[in-house]
């Protein structure tokens, strides 16, 4: 990646939606020179899809949680389905630590969520941290050429 390719991640990272004109405009490229590298930067999985950020809580769901799963290894090959098909799952990490697994989840209410726990708890021991507000929500990752890094990410 050079230093186009950087700022076109970082820009689309932003918004998805910028239009190639506006990202060819500050790349100083043209819009299918764009194009190009937008979709070699695809194919070698530096972006890996687009999506719409949503507004949970206008959805009604109301509780969001992170919930820590205590998993063995050998329960790994019938857990990861069951995650996976979970609705209410934003995300599933593997981690280290006490607990094995770190679960982001957003319900409509502390009764949902309650029975939610009951179901994982087949899988192991839970702790669960229930979130008041989110400072800093979800964002992607300011991509550094060398040069910035060694300065700290300072421009």
């Amino acid at each position: 990646m050079d230093h186009i390719d950087r700022q076109i991640v970082n820009i689309l990272q932003k918004n998805a939606r910028t239009p190639l004109k506006v990202i060819a405009e500050k790349a100083y490229l043209s819009s299918p020179a764009v194009s190009a590298r937008i979709e070699r930067l695809e194919k070698a999985g530096i972006i890996t899809g687009y999506s719409a950020e949503i507004n949970v809580e206008k959805l009604g769901y109301h509780i969001m949680a992170f919930i820590n799963l205590e998993v063995q290894p050998k329960q790994k090959s019938q857990f990861y389905p069951f995650i996976e098909a979970c609705p209410n799952v934003l995300e599933c990490n593997c981690v280290t630590g006490q607990f094995s697994m770190l679960i982001k989840v957003a319900f409509n209410s502390t009764v949902e969520l309650d029975q939610f726990i009951g179901r994982l708890q087949d899988y192991g021991r839970t702790s669960t941290q229930i979130v008041f507000s989110t400072p800093v929500g979800p964002r992607g990752i300011q991509v550094l050429d060398e040069e910035e890094e060694n300065r700290g990410g300072k421009e």
